[in-house]
Protein backbone atom coordinates (compact mmCIF):
# COMPACT_ATOMS: atom_id res chain seq x y z
CA UNK A 1 0.00 0.00 0.00
CA UNK A 2 1.47 3.50 -1.19
CA UNK A 3 0.54 5.83 1.06
CA UNK A 4 -0.98 9.23 0.12
CA UNK A 5 0.52 12.50 2.24
CA UNK A 6 1.29 16.14 0.78
CA UNK A 7 4.50 16.47 -1.16
CA UNK A 8 5.87 19.45 0.35
CA UNK A 9 6.09 16.72 3.78
CA UNK A 10 10.29 16.81 4.05
CA UNK A 11 10.54 13.29 6.44
CA UNK A 12 14.11 13.77 8.44
CA UNK A 13 14.34 9.96 10.01
CA UNK A 14 16.23 9.80 13.46
CA UNK A 15 16.80 6.44 15.64
CA UNK A 16 14.33 7.90 18.15
CA UNK A 17 12.33 11.62 18.51
CA UNK A 18 14.05 12.64 21.68
CA UNK A 19 17.33 12.78 19.45
CA UNK A 20 15.57 16.44 17.72
CA UNK A 21 17.35 19.02 18.89
CA UNK A 22 16.15 22.27 19.36
CA UNK A 23 18.27 23.97 17.03
CA UNK A 24 17.14 21.94 14.26
CA UNK A 25 13.54 22.43 14.73
CA UNK A 26 14.28 26.87 14.80
CA UNK A 27 16.58 26.11 12.09
CA UNK A 28 13.85 24.89 9.62
CA UNK A 29 11.76 27.64 10.30
CA UNK A 30 14.64 29.57 9.38
CA UNK A 31 15.26 27.74 6.54
CA UNK A 32 11.56 28.41 5.08
CA UNK A 33 9.51 25.76 6.47
CA UNK A 34 6.09 27.67 7.29
CA UNK A 35 5.39 24.15 9.88
CA UNK A 36 7.19 21.82 11.89
CA UNK A 37 5.91 18.26 13.39
CA UNK A 38 7.68 15.37 15.13
CA UNK A 39 6.26 12.10 15.06
CA UNK A 40 7.90 10.07 18.11
CA UNK A 41 6.62 6.49 19.66
CA UNK A 42 3.50 6.35 21.72
CA UNK A 43 3.91 7.54 25.32
CA UNK A 44 5.44 4.88 27.20
CA UNK A 45 6.35 3.30 24.53
CA UNK A 46 9.93 4.42 23.64
CA UNK A 47 12.61 1.99 22.93
CA UNK A 48 15.02 4.27 24.55
CA UNK A 49 12.53 5.00 27.11
CA UNK A 50 11.57 8.45 27.66
CA UNK A 51 12.78 10.14 24.31
CA UNK A 52 9.31 10.83 23.29
CA UNK A 53 8.97 12.90 26.39
CA UNK A 54 12.23 14.33 25.39
CA UNK A 55 11.05 15.01 22.57
CA UNK A 56 7.73 16.70 23.86
CA UNK A 57 9.51 18.65 26.01
CA UNK A 58 11.90 20.32 23.40
CA UNK A 59 8.78 20.93 21.27
CA UNK A 60 6.71 23.07 24.11
CA UNK A 61 9.85 24.64 24.60
CA UNK A 62 10.09 25.91 20.90
CA UNK A 63 6.49 26.50 21.07
CA UNK A 64 7.34 28.82 23.42
CA UNK A 65 10.37 30.40 21.78
CA UNK A 66 7.74 30.88 18.44
CA UNK A 67 5.02 32.70 20.62
CA UNK A 68 7.44 35.15 22.36
CA UNK A 69 8.69 35.71 18.79
CA UNK A 70 5.42 36.74 17.79
CA UNK A 71 5.04 33.88 15.72
CA UNK A 72 2.15 31.20 15.85
CA UNK A 73 2.96 27.99 18.50
CA UNK A 74 0.73 25.97 16.01
CA UNK A 75 3.59 25.95 13.56
CA UNK A 76 4.91 23.18 15.15
CA UNK A 77 3.10 20.23 17.19
CA UNK A 78 4.53 16.67 18.86
CA UNK A 79 2.33 13.53 17.79
CA UNK A 80 2.53 10.07 19.05
CA UNK A 81 2.08 6.93 17.05
CA UNK A 82 3.45 3.41 16.19
CA UNK A 83 5.81 3.04 13.66
CA UNK A 84 3.47 0.40 12.49
CA UNK A 85 0.65 3.46 11.80
CA UNK A 86 1.95 4.45 8.30
CA UNK A 87 -2.09 5.18 7.48
CA UNK A 88 -2.31 7.78 10.62
CA UNK A 89 1.24 8.66 9.88
CA UNK A 90 -0.21 10.01 6.19
CA UNK A 91 -3.52 11.19 8.32
CA UNK A 92 -1.39 13.42 10.17
CA UNK A 93 0.51 14.58 7.73
CA UNK A 94 -2.46 16.00 6.05
CA UNK A 95 -4.33 17.63 8.54
CA UNK A 96 -1.38 19.61 9.80
CA UNK A 97 -0.52 20.83 6.13
CA UNK A 98 -3.97 22.35 6.07
CA UNK A 99 -3.38 23.62 9.62
CA UNK A 100 -0.27 25.33 8.01
CA UNK A 101 -2.15 26.22 5.19
CA UNK A 102 -4.97 27.97 7.22
CA UNK A 103 -1.99 30.21 8.88
CA UNK A 104 -0.97 30.90 6.11
CA UNK A 105 3.16 31.55 5.12
CA UNK A 106 5.63 31.56 8.12
CA UNK A 107 5.94 35.34 8.68
CA UNK A 108 9.95 34.25 9.72
CA UNK A 109 9.92 33.86 5.30
CA UNK A 110 8.06 37.02 4.85
CA UNK A 111 10.55 39.13 6.97
CA UNK A 112 13.57 37.22 5.35
CA UNK A 113 12.55 38.25 1.60
CA UNK A 114 12.58 42.02 3.50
Amino acid sequence: MRLQYPSNIKVIQLPCSGRVDILHLLKAFEDGADGVYVAGCKEGDCHFLTGNFKARRKVSYVKQVLAALGIEPERIEMFNMSSAEGPRFAQVAREFTQTIRELGPSPVKTAQAA
